[in-house]
């Protein structure tokens, strides 16, 4: 259990043989009660059928079989035939490639989350597939697949904590305040819908490169020029000294795809490429910060220090949702069973659900799900979660807060 507390109804009660320890409260964005969970991660594992741990290397590769013959029937159809079926009409012809790319985007994506799994373990028993399987697939969509592996690993080992998590990292009060440039609560307004709806696209088309090539939104290494704590440089402090070769693969694997690209716009010129590739990539690209950025920020999501911080603690502390036939058939789940990924995040997607809903009986009321549009979800989430502070009665746990009329007023600055 975790410890005694005296707060939002909350406390502790003796009796004389045995103390009854209540867990802490604190009051989420939207002005709830929110309850740390007690359970512990021997309680969660112990739940999970043990055929959800079996690995399938053949029905595995069939995804990835599927998924880039879709790309290739989908890049095809689109190139060879949009010019037949539309031949007097640029603007057509545009909206159609535009639907082309979107089409390559979704299923690039599908293969971004079957690298993933590779990163996890979960493609199959063999590490050597895994590698390649992930290298390949990881570095097509311009991902360095090892760094990304390394890093993404140690996100998982410390989901939620303030200090120790690899990527959305939330501000403090007084760092947001720094980052808007603002030295006073008294001088940030309520921020204008039109400053938001600005930051979401930057965020959804440059968010996850920025991520890679600075660390940005990730733990801030004070002292470290930005791009030497990049996903690309071998000795960012992102990474161990042990892994120094691993990001120098990482690096020939990008190089390789910019290779390829470059032979075929030599080869078929850069319309080829741009409806083909460099639109799908920017897909690709939304939807990974889209998916990531609302499994890990909600109002109703804590953030924790390293004194409150358990493993089961921040496995809880992320959201499943649900993006309908999108979500379960091409994106393979990884929206709708992200929960237990980060419970056990060796256990391949197919077999997500059967093991999503026995931890959902241990969980009971937190287990968290959003079943709104995650379009609109992003548009909320974006207004309503700023940053984070402590709640003083329940030190040790942060909920997220704004400046924007949402929730609980932000507490003012000394």
């Amino acid at each position: 259990m975790a410890s005694g507390f005296s707060g939002v109804n909350g406390g502790s009660s003796n009796t004389a043989a045995t103390e009854v320890t209540v867990p802490k409260r604190a009051i989420d964005t939207n002005g709830n009660v929110f309850e740390v969970p007690d359970f512990t991660i021997k309680d969660i594992l112990s739940a999970i059928p043990k055929e959800c741990y079996k690995r399938d290397l053949w029905w595995s590769l069939h995804y990835v079989v599927r998924d880039i013959a879709a790309i290739t029937l989908i890049g095809y159809v689109g190139t060879n035939y949009i010019p037949v079926w539309f031949p007097s009409s640029a603007l057509a012809r545009a909206a159609a490639y535009m639907v082309q790319s979107y089409l390559i985007g979704l299923f690039g994506f599908g293969l971004w989350i079957l690298a993933h799994e590779c990163g996890h373990s979960a493609f199959s028993d063999s590490n050597a597939v895994n590698d390649t399987v992930g290298w390949v697939l990881h570095s097509w969509w311009m991902v360095p697949y090892f760094s990304w592996k390394f890093s993404h690993s140690k996100h998982h080992k410390a989901t939620g904590h303030m200090t120790r998590d690899m990527v959305f990292v939330p501000y403090t009060q007084k760092e947001y305040l720094e980052a808007s440039n603002k030295s006073k609560l008294s001088e940030l307004v309520e921020e204008a819908p039109l400053a938001t709806l600005l930051k979401l696209i930057g965020q959804q088309l440059g968010g996850l490169q920025l991520y890679l090539a600075t660390n940005a939104t990730g733990q801030s290494y004070p002292g470290v020029p930005k791009f030497f704590k990049s996903h690309y440089w071998p000795t960012s402090p992102v990474f161990d000294a042990k892994d120094y070769w691993y990001i120098i693969l990482s690096d020939i694997g990008i190089i390789s795809t910019l290779t390829v690209n470059y032979l075929w716009y030599r080869a078929y010129g850069a319309h080829v490429v741009l409806i083909n590739w460099f639109l799908p990539w920017l897909w690709v690209n939304h939807w990974l910060v889209f998916v990531t950025f609302l499994q890990h920020t909600d109002p109703t999501m804590p953030h924790y220090d390293a004194e409150e911080w358990s493993f089961a603690k921040g496995a809880a502390a992320t959201i499943d949702r649900n993006f309908g036939f999108v979500g379960q058939h091409i994106f393979h789940d990884i929206i709708e069973t992200h929960v237990l990924h980060h419970y056990c995040s060796r256990i391949p997607f197919y077999n997500a659900r059967k093991a999503t809903s026995a931890i959902k009986e241990v969980m009971g009321k937190h287990y968290r799900y959003e079943g709104e549009n995650m379009w609109k979800s992003l548009w909320k989430v974006a207004r309503s979660c700023q940053y984070v502070e402590s709640d003083k009665s329940a030190d040790g746990v942060y909920m997220f807060r704004n400046f924007n009329n949402v929730g609980p007023k932000p507490t003012p600055q000394t």
